[in-house]
């Protein structure tokens, strides 16, 4: 029976855990090549342009041994063109796995409900699982552990910080969210990993002052104010966000080794300083590399 990955909410920690260790060996292995997707091809179908995903995922694919096939937004338009259902149906004929990168969740969920291949949630606007594998990778490279830990997530409560968040109490690292009224997180979504909490026996804090959040912190996220397809309410949000930036004053409050994280692309002196996005307790290039490591394992696991 196939298996997909749209949320991380359907996988268990130790699966989670699984998932991080093989991109670790993965990432030993760093540009050698591999045959265990040899005669495979993967579809990556993209509603959204994409910088980090589309390349990691084409050179992962690679890297593994098979072949990669992007399919951009004008040659699919899934819903418009050409029925979810039918391309599902189509590409299952032709590919692997298809990779989507799509804006409602429920094109996702529905290519995978008629796919007869994995289907990999490369983002929609619920969910962003590939980062947040590669967030929670980049974590462990830093501190060697999870139990213990708290992350602060100070801005918009999104897809991003969904994954994230379950991801997190998945494996038993602590979560506290800041957001001004209007951008919490789902709450069907936080229910959930309230509930994923209860059994790793950490912590879901959510709140609105972001010093509170802050406050003795070891990893300090930060994602865009303004996401793709949301421009249009840039000088809005640019005014409701007004006190969430990640700054030099901000970061005095967390622990002294903390280090700050960021999905990019980043908005460098909006929600968040050059001054901290480019220093020393900056991990956002480890974490954009990782995404490459983490996608590979779950090629893998879903593919061999």
């Amino acid at each position: 029976m196939k298996r997909d990955l749209i949320r991380l909410s359907d996988y268990s920690g130790d699966e989670i855990l699984g998932l991080i260790d093989s991109a670790d060996r993965l990432k030993k292995q760093k540009g050698k090549l591999r045959a265990d997707l040899e005669g495979k091809s993967v579809a990556l179908v993209f509603q959204k342009p994409s910088n980090r995903t589309r390349v990691s995922f084409e050179v992962g694919v690679y890297e593994l041994g098979g072949h990669c096939l992007y399919l951009g937004p004008d040659e699919i338009n899934l819903g418009k063109r050409e029925t979810t259902h039918d391309v599902a149906k189509t590409l299952s004929r032709y590919v692997h796995c298809i990779v989507a990168r799509v804006f409602d969740n429920k094109d996702i969920v529905e290519l995978a409900k008629y796919a007869d291949v994995p289907v990999i949630n490369a983002l929609c606007d619920l969910y962003h699982p590939c980062q947040a594998l590669a967030d929670i990778q980049t974590i462990r490279e830093q501190f060697g552990r999870f139990k213990g830990l708290t992350l602060a997530y100070v801005g918009d409560g999104n897809n991003v910080f969904h994954s994230l968040m379950v991801a997190c109490v998945k494996v038993g690292i602590n979560v506290r969210f800041a957001g001004p009224k209007g951008y919490d997180p789902n709450p069907d979504i936080v229910r959930q990993a309230r509930e994923f909490a209860r059994k790793s026996k950490c912590t879901i804090e959510l709140g609105r002052d972001p010093k509170e959040a802050v406050k003795g912190a070891n990893v300090i996220y930060a994602d865009v104010w303004v996401s793709m397809g949301q421009e249009k309410e840039t000088q809005k949000r640019v005014k409701e966000f007004k006190g969430y930036q990640i700054n030099a004053a901000l970061m005095k409050l967390a622990h002294k080794d903390y280090v700050f994280m960021h999905c990019l692309p980043a908005h460098r002196e909006l929600e968040v300083t050059a001054e901290i996005i480019d220093g020393k307790h900056s991990v956002i290039f480890d974490q954009a590399e990782n995404r490459l490591h983490a996608q590979k394992a779950v090629l893998l696991k879903l593919l061999k």
